[in-house]
């Protein structure tokens, strides 16, 4: 069989540097395809463009990502801007969210990292907490904390034991959207993953697992896309 084609969602700077070039780039940790490709995947990097190209773009992959990045412009679900949230990245927002719905829709798998997690919530009509300390250990430094299973649920079939997972947020999801189920909490009671109930393939995670060694959250889309 061939390798499934796995899109990832990129960041947009208006500079980057390499070389001798500063230019504006469309980048991503290189984790991120490095668990696609370690997970038996092809991986394909997917910059923001028009909302109303969403559709075209996922019906040429078979699974998605949205990567984790900068805080969800409160105004995406109905919030004034709390004075620890970071600057927008408004077309970053309307992209992935707009890949979002093409995914849902189309029933294409989805995977949420972290931004994307958020995302998949605001989607559907969630809200979001605007600052939660703990689950920072320092600016530009991951920390681990252990994320336990809710039992019956996608993720708990994926990882069935409490499981170490590398860290780096200042947000959660606050409001759950409707349909969304929790599927994963920190010891502190936040929600560290969310998913869509069977038949749906649609999970968010709120760690880094490009960060780790653990393939199974990504090894999980892969062998759904394969349809094993």
């Amino acid at each position: 069989m061939n390798k499934p084609l796995i899109g990832i969602s990129t960041y947009l700077e208006a500079k980057a540097g390499w070389g001798v070039w500063e230019l504006p780039a469309a980048l991503l940790p290189a984790g991120y395809p490095r668990l696609v490709q370690a997970a038996g995947g092809l991986a394909s990097m997917v910059p923001p463009d028009e909302p109303r190209y969403a559709a075209d773009v996922v019906a040429r992959l078979d699974g998605v990502v949205i990567a984790g990045g900068p805080d969800v412009e409160p105004s995406r679900y109905g919030a004034e801007r709390h004075d620890r949230t970071g600057p927008p990245a408004r077309e970053r927002d309307a992209w992935e969210l707009a890949l979002i719905r093409a995914a849902l829709d189309s029933g294409t798998p989805l995977l949420g990292i972290c931004r994307g997690m958020q995302l998949l919530n605001v989607a559907l009509g969630g809200t979001l907490v605007q600052h939660l300390d703990g689950h920072v250990a320092a600016p530009g430094v991951f920390s681990t904390h252990t994320v336990k299973p809710v039992p019956g649920t996608l993720y708990a079939d994926i990882a069935p034991e409490p499981t170490d997972v590398p860290t780096y947020h200042h947000q959660a999801v606050d409001r759950l959207a409707p349909g969304l189920v929790p599927s994963a909490h920190a010891d502190d009671g936040t929600i560290e993953a969310i998913e869509l109930p069977s038949p749906a393939w649609a999970l968010g995670v709120q760690w880094h697992p490009e960060m780790g060694e653990d393939l199974r959250v990504m090894g999980a889309l892969v062998r759904r896309v394969r349809g094993e």
